[in-house]
Parts: C-alpha cells; structure tokens; sequence
C-alpha cells in the first residue's frame, strides 16, 4: 500500500532526530566567538518542528557546567519528559514551534550552562541522554549574539537541510477578504510553497487596499526569508507581512504581501479556501 510521504514525516515527529551537517558552524556571546565547529549536528527534539545545533563539547569553547532547571511556567516542569501540555497545531497535530521555550525538554537529558571565559556572558544548553548524541551539547539558539554557517549570517533559526521555499509566479485569480471586506485583488500573485505550511499568497503592493492597513512595529525573522514586517488592520494584528528586503532565496517576493491564511479569507479562482489549523492559527481557550 502506498504512503503520503508527508504522513510519514509527521509520524517522526514524536522521536528524537538528528543530521550531521558538514557546514561551518560558528556562535557568538557578545563580541567572543564561542562556537567554532565543522562536526555540528542539527537535532529535532520530539515534537519540535525546527531544529537547533548541537555540537562536541571540545568544540565549545566555554565552561559547561550544570544547571539548575528554570522555574516552570504556568505549572509546566520543562525539565520533565513526554510531550509538554503546551503546543500549537500544525495541521491534526500539536507540535511546538519556535515560540516554544529552550527550557521546554521532551526528551531525556541534563541541563546544563555554557559560560563564556569572560565571564560576562552565558546561554542555556542541554546534554540528551541518548547514545547516538553522545558527548554532544544541544545550545539554545536564540541565547546567542550572532550565528554563522560557513561565512553568511544565520537567523531565526539552523536551516533545515530537507526544508525549501519554491517561488511560483501564476494568473490565477486571489480575493482577500476579512469580516465581509475585500483587502485585496489579483491576477498577478506569486504562491510560495514551504510545506507542511500551506501555500503563500504573495501579491503586488498596488493591489492590495493600503487605506486599510496601518503599519505595525512587529518584526520577525525565516532563516529562510529573512526579516518580516508586518501590518494590521484595525483590532487585527498583523494580518500580514511583507519582505523589503529578503534574502537572497526569497528575492522575488520583495515587497509583496501576503496574509495569513489562517485569518483572513481567501478566495482562489472564485473557490474559497478553508482556513488552514497552523502555528499562526488564532488561539482557543
């Protein structure tokens, strides 16, 4: 019997995975490179959807010491094992995304604390009690100043050797509307496909209703992308983004804007789709 290969993929998501990357791999506290390894492995704890470096510790230039776990957030022990009650939904499934604590453990293993020699700076790390990352030391990524594959800065997140973007210009017909309202309308979109995330709507600037938008302060960064600015429409916030400047894998979409399928509706072809269960969804009590 035939398999999705996107039903076997998530059917891992539970497990510990990992994959040696022969990139350069360098990490930064402050202005002290503490990280400087070609023997970097890329790990997914369970449930994890991105993953995040894990390195030898010889290759840490820094003191590794034990740490005592965090304080739980909202009666949640990150240290424990299993799968932590909090989580967002990615399709049928809970999974945590980045917004998801470091501290938030779903697998065996140690805390532990990386202390730079200076002395002045320090990041969160986790040694796994799992013989196939042995002597590796998982790092949070988010703790450090600046991170490097190879020479090219790296942001948001370690890219994923088996994730890719895949930019598609089309004359198919997009409607955006949000409580009855049309936000935007056109034959010229652009559909970035990035799965399991479902396709991106990205649309020239002079089609989408800019009297209705208003500017947000809001930035986030893809490792894949780059920096995100966003845009609200009046209690809504962030209904949508845009790239002013991507990078380089993502060039064609400069400027162009996209909403959130999960918020607003979208009507493709005069075929209205359904909104899709993601990260971004909006949240239920």
């Amino acid at each position: 019997m035939s398999l999705r290969l996107r039903d076997a993929l998530m059917r891992e998501l539970g497990t510990l995975r990992y994959e040696p990357t022969e990139k350069r791999i360098r990490g930064m506290l402050g202005e002290a490179t503490v990280i400087d390894s070609t023997r970097a492995r890329l790990v997914w704890e369970p449930k994890r959807v991105v993953p995040t470096y894990a390195f030898p510790a010889e290759d840490i230039d820094a003191e590794i010491a034990p740490a005592t776990p965090p304080a739980s957030e909202e009666g949640i022990d990150p240290s424990s094992v299993g799968v932590p009650a909090m989580g967002v939904p990615l399709g049928e499934m809970m999974v945590l995304d980045p917004s998801i604590p470091f501290a938030v453990r779903t697998t065996p293993g140690e805390p532990v604390v990386l202390r730079a020699r200076d002395g002045a700076t320090e990041a969160a790390g986790f040694e796994p009690d799992d013989d196939g990352l042995d002597g590796y030391v998982i790092v949070d990524f988010d703790a450090f100043d600046a991170w490097y594959e190879e020479d090219e800065r790296n942001v948001g997140h370690p890219r994923d050797p088996f994730h890719r973007i895949d930019i598609v210009h089309s004359t198919r017909h997009v409607r955006i509307e949000h409580d009855g309202e049309v936000l935007a309308e056109t034959s010229d979109p652009y559909l970035l496909f990035e799965p399991p995330l479902p396709v991106r709507y990205y649309l020239p600037p002079e089609d989408v209703r800019a009297d209705l938008l208003a500017p947000s302060d809001t930035r986030t960064f893809c490792a894949y992308k780059g920096e995100a600015w966003y845009l609200s429409r009046d209690e809504d916030a962030d209904i949508a983004w845009f790239y002013p400047a991507p990078l380089r894998e993502a060039g064609e979409v400069t400027d162009r804007v996209c909403f959130f399928n999960e918020r607003v509706d979208i009507v493709v072809d005069g075929t209205p789709l359904e909104r899709p269960r993601t990260p971004w969804s909006p949240r239920t009590k």
